[in-house]
């Protein structure tokens, strides 16, 4: 964990990190506020509510995309990195929002997109016009090949990630040109240094430059492509596109290129960063792009635990895979250890912009009562994980999954619709069925609807006469801030408690060892986090925590509480539970009704 100063009053000063501590907020900006009626979120609206993120307790706001683009993948398709797509307002409404946020001690990272540009970006523009274009190289082109009958083929066979090939022919010069996802968003060619030195210039000084504090880095480890271009193995007979993620995730040169982006730009601004770190399942790949020494990047989502009940990430993606909590205590497991012993870091998160709501996919949203009740255990949960926490809108409030009654054309996301159309091209009614059921519970779609504020016409996202771009959820109502923020025992108010037991207590939750109890018990998940400080009064103790979280329906017993903290009963305490009032230990065990978690502790609570 590297060295660390401990003051009189238990907070972690000098030279830990400050963001490893802090407790970071994603704001997907469509979906946040409204504050021109014109259907769409904006920046003038996320600013308006910054006072509410303060008060929840949290320290960092990230902004999901809002630099110019066409739209084709929600901004994640840049257009022109140094100016913001106009609903969401102008440059001069990002220093605002910068400026308001530093004065609230709030600190604001953006979202960094340059793995690809949309075709409407000014360099590729350049690139495509001709073969001879000095950015012609700033791309990824490849001729066709043909076969014996002269029929034109794309250049390898590799299926990209919303269910198309890789590849677009580009019938002014004549080549195909590479991108991994969506034909309107080609991918750089990382390996030549004057697009690199481009992308550091234009996409991340401009805006450090205006005060931003760091960057959430999109597709961080896709940007060297092995070279060679091959075809890769045959693993769906009936497609003539192949899943081919090993062809372009952590390439041959992919640690140059991110230790250089460090040393020219986040390394000499201070920059915060946290990378998007996908097909990376093991420990031993992920710690060079984490250890402090490498000089690399911060910390890395890695996405074993969040995709669970995906297929295989391709054609099966939205083909639903039940899996048992002991599958999940398994990857929780795995990603809370991995850094002992090392000095990388780790990221705690349940929720973003591309997966379904926890709620739905962890919890039970299948009544009013279990939506309540497992809500708060999946706070209790999150809050105490080691790492940097990360939370998405409306996780804080319970906001759940659309409704299984709505009709695929509210799912507006190009990879549910392009999904969707793949298995009706299929011809296969029960692929059709299949996907459309896994789209209910995983699509993207269902983390971007509208922010339910409170329970006026279109929850507070907008006035009652503005379209928004998505519909809003039928639960709106029932769920919203307004309701929440007032209930001492709502799941909103046990965000704010858990954010402040959080960092009062960081030596445990954020920075502390993580022990799993009972791996394959299907409805308890118990943890032991074990801090570095002992307790006052009691040597050769460390202060310890364990939380006890019931994920069923069923009254539970839990741990014999004082032998797992290994102190006497006496000297066990009760820090935080989920029930409106918690009950006492019998015989050192609690008894758990259905989604109800506590934590205990070996200490006084000051």
């Amino acid at each position: 964990m590297g060295s660390i100063i401990w003051d009189d009053e238990h907070q972690y000063i000098g030279k830990q990190p400050w963001w490893k501590a802090a407790s970071f907020y994603q704001v997907y900006p469509a979906s946040f506020k409204d504050s021109n009626n014109d259907g769409w979120g904006d920046l003038p609206g996320l600013i308006s509510k910054l006072d509410y993120l303060s008060d929840l307790g949290i320290d960092v706001v990230w902004v999901s995309p809002i630099f110019e683009s066409p739209q084709k993948d929600m901004g994640y398709d840049v257009s022109d990195y140094q100016k913001i797509y106009e609903p969401y307002g102008s440059v001069e409404d990002v220093d605002i929002l910068v400026k308001e946020c530093h004065a609230r001690g709030l600190k604001i990272i953006l979202d960094l997109v340059v793995n690809h540009t949309s075709i409407e970006h000014e360099w590729f523009k350049e690139s495509r016009s001709s073969k001879d274009n000095p950015k012609r190289d700033w791309y990824i082109w490849k001729p066709a090949r043909y076969d014996e009958n002269g029929v034109r083929y794309p250049p390898t066979n590799w299926r990209g990630y919303f269910a198309c090939s890789t590849w677009t022919w580009d019938e002014h010069t004549q080549e195909y040109y590479l991108h991994l996802y969506a034909p309107d968003q080609p991918d750089l060619n990382w390996d030549n240094d004057e697009c690199r030195e481009a992308i550091y210039e234009n996409t991340m000084r401009f805006w450090l430059d205006r005060g931003v504090d760091g960057f959430r880095i999109d597709t961080v480890n896709k940007y060297s492509k092995r070279r060679d271009f091959v075809d890769a193995p045959i693993t769906d007979p009936a497609s003539p596109h192949q899943p081919a993620p090993e062809m372009w995730c952590n390439g041959p040169r992919i640690h140059e290129f991110i230790h250089e982006m460090y040393e020219k730009v986040l390394g000499p601004y201070n920059a915060v960063s946290v990378g998007e770190l996908s097909n990376t399942p093991n420990p031993s790949q992920v710690i060079p792009y984490v250890s402090a020494a490498a000089k690399e990047l911060d910390m890395v989502f890695e996405f074993s635990m969040i995709r669970l009940g995906n297929g295989n990430g391709f054609g099966d993606k939205y083909i639903y895979e039940p899996f048992p909590l002991s599958k999940l205590k398994e990857f929780v497991y795995k990603w809370q250890s991995f850094i002992e012993g090392t000095d990388a870091w780790a990221t705690a998160f349940c929720e973003n912009h591309d997966n379904g709501r926890a709620v739905d996919r962890f919890g039970d949203a299948s009544t009013p009562e279990w939506w309540l009740k497992s809500a708060k255990t999946l706070a209790l949960w999150q809050t105490t994980l080691t790492g940097t926490l990360f939370l998405y809108q409306g996780q804080e409030i319970g906001m759940t999954n659309m409704p299984r009654s709505w009709g695929i054309e509210e799912y507006k996301d190009i990879e549910s619709s392009n999904f969707y159309a793949e298995a009706i091209a299929s011809g296969d009614e029960k692929r059709v069925r299949d996907t459309m059921h896994g789209l209910q519970i995983m699509a993207r779609d269902h983390s971007r609807i509208p922010f339910q504020w409170d329970d006026s016409p279109n929850a507070g996202f907008a006035d009652a006469s503005a379209k928004p771009w998505m519909r809003v959820h039928d639960d709106y109502r029932d769920i919203n801030v307004a309701k929440q923020v007032k209930d001492p025992n709502s799941i909103l108010s046990l965000y704010k408690a858990m954010l402040r037991l959080r960092k009062q207590y960081q030596d445990i939750f954020v920075f502390g060892s993580f022990k799993l109890l009972d791996p394959e018990d299907e409805s308890l998940f118990c943890y032991v986090k074990e801090s570095v400080v002992p307790v006052k009064g009691r040597r050769g103790e460390k202060r310890k925590a364990v939380v006890v979280l019931n994920m069923s329906r069923e009254d539970r017993l839990g741990p014999d509480v004082p032998t797992v903290l290994g102190c006497s009963h006496e000297d066990v305490r009760l820090m935080a539970y989920t029930r409106e009032t918690a009950g006492g230990l019998k015989g050192g065990r609690p008894m758990l009704a259905g989604w109800e978690s506590r934590v205990y502790v070996n200490f006084e609570l000051e």
